[in-house]
């Protein structure tokens, strides 16, 4: 009964260490609270959430993030990811006739961009698919985008509110 006891109080004095060190993270200059996402899709069957501190958020290294959102830089490369996530893995070929791309080297092009940052997939049989882990962050960048740019909520454009 003492070691269990024992254990109990460990156990909560390492979630007062770890409640204090975020809340040491905070300064009066940087945003609090947290900042999260999910999302559940049924082909394929994805559930994905994401919960943490603004000031975790801020803390992670800008390149990887850069690299992702420069790769959706692109109407091109919307519409790919778009055309991926409503009509699931496409052959190189599908997907130059959907998208509208012309040549195969403006496809690959865009292709490369959208592999490089871990957002497509080349599968075994040579078609393209939004990556699974990718696939719900994906829509959550389009969607946060289009909630920036007032597309969410008529009459409202960049503001918090």
């Amino acid at each position: 009964m003492t070691d269990d006891l024992t254990e109990r109080v460990a156990e909560l004095e390492r979630r007062v260490a770890a409640l204090e060190e975020r809340s040491a993270e905070s300064t009066p200059d940087s945003p609090n609270g947290i900042v999260g996402y999910q999302g559940e899709l049924t082909d394929p069957e994805l559930r994905w959430s994401i919960r943490l501190t603004a000031p975790a958020v801020l803390a992670l290294p800008d390149g990887p993030r850069v690299e992702v959102l420069a790769a959706l830089a692109s109407a091109d490369r919307i519409a790919l990811v778009r055309l991926l996530a409503r009509d699931g893995p496409q052959t190189g070929a599908a997907l130059r006739e959907a998208a509208e791309l012309g040549s195969p080297g403006r496809l690959y092009h865009h292709l490369k961009a959208l592999t490089g940052a871990g957002l497509v997939e080349q599968d075994r049989r040579g078609s393209y698919r939004l990556r699974p882990t990718a696939a719900i962050p994906a829509l959550v960048l389009l969607t946060a985008a289009a909630d920036v740019a007032g597309q969410l909520r008529p009459g409202v454009r960049g503001t918090g509110g």
